[in-house]
C-alpha cells in the first residue's frame, strides 16, 4: 500500500508516493465536488488536499463491489475509476463523470460490505444521473442569481455613498446579501433533489443485482445519529443533503419491501472486507489505536493482518515477517500476504529479500501492475547489473497498467541510467515530471531525450507528445 501524504492528516507515508492529485482551486471547483458527497462534507474539510492511497488488494475489492452496480446502471462501458482517499471520516463523492472518490473510512467504519455497497450504489445514482452536468448548469444559473444581486447591491451602496445616505447603502447591503443568500439556497436546493434521486437510484440497483438495501438505510441511520442535535437547530433549506431522518423516512418503506431485505453478504465477501478494513486501519492509524482494536488476544486472520503491518512500520521486520509467513502458510495462494511480505522486506531496507516474495505476488494476482513497479523498485534497489533487465520489464509492464506512477518512471530512469541508456533514462525522468506537474522540467529532460533517440520510434514520439504538451491553465490564457 501506498498513499500520497498531501493532506493535514498526521499519517504516516509508506514509501515513495504514487501521483498526487491536485486541490481543486477556487470555490466554485469546491462545490462542484463536494455537492456530491454522500454526506455533507463540512466547510473545514473542504481545504485539505486530497491524499490518494494506492493499494492493490483495497482497489479489487471496490472494483468486486462495483462492476454489478455499474452494469446495472448502465455505465460499466465507461470504466468508471474508483479511487481510495485517505480520510478517515465516512464519506464518499464523484468529481466528474469517470471518478468516484471513497474515503478510507467507509471501509473502516462499515461492518459488513452490503454497508459499503449501499454508499457506492448511492454514488453510482450520481454518476448514472448525469448529476455533475446537469450541476454546472445550476451553479451558472445561481452565479447570474449571485451577479444580479451583486451588481444591484453594489450600485446601491455606491449611491448611498455618493449621496451620504446611510439607508441607501443599508439597503444596498440588504439587496447584496439578500440575494446571494437566494442564489445559495436555489443551488441548495437542487442539490437535496439530486441526493433524493442518487438515493431511489441505488434502491434499484440493489434490487437489480439481488443486494440488500439495508446497509445504505444502515449509513443514513449512522448518519442521522450524527446530525441530531446539530440538524435540530439548522435551517434544512440550508443544507446540501436532506436531513438523513428525512431521507431514512422516504426510502425505509420502499427498501423493506425489496425481496432481498434479508439477504447477508456470503462469509467469503464478508472475510475480504474485513481484511481490508484491517489493512487500511494498521497502515494509516495510530499503531496504538490499531493494537486495541486488533490485541494479541484476537487470533483472527484480520486481526494477524493489522498486527504484522503495525509490527514492520514500527521497525521490528522480523516479528512482521514471522506473522506473515504465518498467514502465507494458511493461504499459500494469496498474492496480497506475499505483496505485504515483500513490501516489509523493501521498506527494511533490505530489497533483494523483497524480489521473491513479490515475484510470488506478481504471478499470483489479478491486477497486478502496483505490484510489478513494487519489484521493479526491489530489483533495482538491489543494485544487481544482473537483475537491471528484469528490473525494465516490469517497470513498463507495471506502467501499462499503472500510466500515472511516478514512482514507476522514476525507478525506470535508475535503471535505464544504470544500463547506460542515457536517453531512455532522461525519458522516463521526464515522464516522472509530468505526473508531479513538473512541466518545463519535464520538457527540459525530453528535449535532451528526443535528441539522442531516432526520430520516429516509439520513444521518440512520447518525448515529442511531452514537448507539444501545453498545460490546462496555459491554453486558457
Amino acid at each position: 500500500m501506498t498513499y500520497d501524504d498531501d493532506c493535514n492528516a498526521p499519517r504516516r507515508p509508506l514509501q515513495p508516493r504514487h501521483g498526487a492529485l491536485r486541490r481543486a482551486s477556487g470555490a466554485l471547483a469546491v462545490a462542484a465536488v463536494a455537492h456530491l458527497a454522500f454526506a455533507p462534507v463540512p466547510a473545514s474539510a473542504q481545504g485539505p488536499n486530497i491524499s490518494i492511497v494506492r493499494d492493490a488488494e483495497a482497489e479489487q475489492l471496490l472494483r468486486d463491489y462495483t462492476a454489478p452496480i455499474f452494469r446495472a446502471a448502465g455505465i460499466a462501458s465507461s470504466n468508471p475509476e474508483i479511487i481510495l482517499n485517505n480520510d478517515d471520516s465516512f464519506n464518499a463523492f464523484v468529481a466528474d463523470p469517470r471518478r468516484m472518490f471513497v474515503n478510507t473510512g467507509v471501509i473502516e467504519r462499515s461492518k459488513t460490505p452490503n454497508e459499503v455497497i449501499g454508499v457506492l450504489a448511492h454514488e453510482t445514482g450520481h454518476l448514472a444521473g448525469g448529476h455533475l452536468v446537469r450541476l454546472r448548469d445550476a451553479l451558472a444559473r445561481a452565479q447570474v442569481m449571485a451577479a444580479l444581486a451583486t451588481i444591484a447591491g453594489v450600485g446601491a451602496i455606491a449611491a448611498g455613498a455618493a449621496t451620504g445616505s446611510h439607508a441607501t447603502g443599508g439597503a444596498g447591503m440588504a439587496a447584496l446579501g439578500g440575494g446571494m443568500g437566494a442564489a445559495q439556497r436555489s443551488l441548495l436546493s437542487y442539490q437535496r433533489t439530486e441526493e433524493l434521486s442518487a438515493d431511489r437510484a441505488a434502491l434499484t440497483y440493489l434490487e437489480r443485482t439481488h443486494q440488500s438495501p439495508r446497509g445504505l438505510l444502515t449509513t443514513l441511520q449512522n448518519s442521522a445519529d450524527q446530525q441530531l442535535f446539530s440538524a435540530r437547530y439548522a435551517d434544512p433549506y440550508a443544507l446540501s443533503h436532506p436531513v438523513a431522518r428525512d431521507r431514512i423516512a422516504q426510502l425505509e418503506q420502499k427498501a423493506k419491501q425489496s425481496p432481498y431485505w434479508d439477504k447477508k453478504d456470503s462469509p467469503q465477501l464478508q472475510h475480504r472486507h474485513d481484511m481490508v478494513r484491517a489493512k487500511l486501519m494498521a497502515f494509516t492509524e495510530h499503531p496504538s489505536r490499531v493494537l486495541k482494536a486488533y490485541p494479541t488476544s484476537d487470533n483472527s486472520q484480520p486481526a494477524q493482518y493489522a498486527r504484522a503491518i503495525v509490527a514492520y512500520r514500527t521497525g521490528k521486520p522480523r516479528a512482521a515477517q514471522q506473522v506473515i509467513d504465518a498467514l502465507i502458510r494458511t493461504e499459500p495462494n494469496n498474492p496480497y500476504f506475499w505483496e505485504l511480505k515483500g513490501q516489509a522486506w523493501l521498506e527494511a531496507g533490505r530489497p533483494r529479500e523483497a524480489i521473491a516474495p513479490l515475484r510470488k505476488s506478481v504471478s499470483l494476482a489479478p491486477a497486478p501492475g502496483l505490484m510489478r513497479i513494487m519489484l521493479g523498485q526491489a530489483l533495482v534497489g538491489a543494485n544487481d547489473p544482473a537483475l537491471l533487465g528484469e528490473a525494465i520489464r516490469e517497470l513498463e509492464l507495471g506502467l501499462r497498467e499503472e500510466p500515472h506512477s511516478e514512482l514507476g518512471y522514476r525507478q525506470l530512469a535508475i535503471a535505464h541510467a544504470r544500463r547506460g541508456d542515457t536517453a531512455l533514462a532522461d525519458l522516463a525522468t521526464a515522464r516522472a515530471m509530468m505526473m508531479r506537474g513538473q512541466f518545463q522540467e519535464a520538457k527540459r529532460y525530453a528535449n535532451r531525450a528526443q535528441a539522442n533517440l531516432k526520430r520516429g520510434t516509439p520513444a521518440w514520439l512520447q518525448a515529442d507528445d511531452i514537448l507539444a504538451y501545453s498545460p490546462p491553465n496555459l491554453r486558457a490564457r
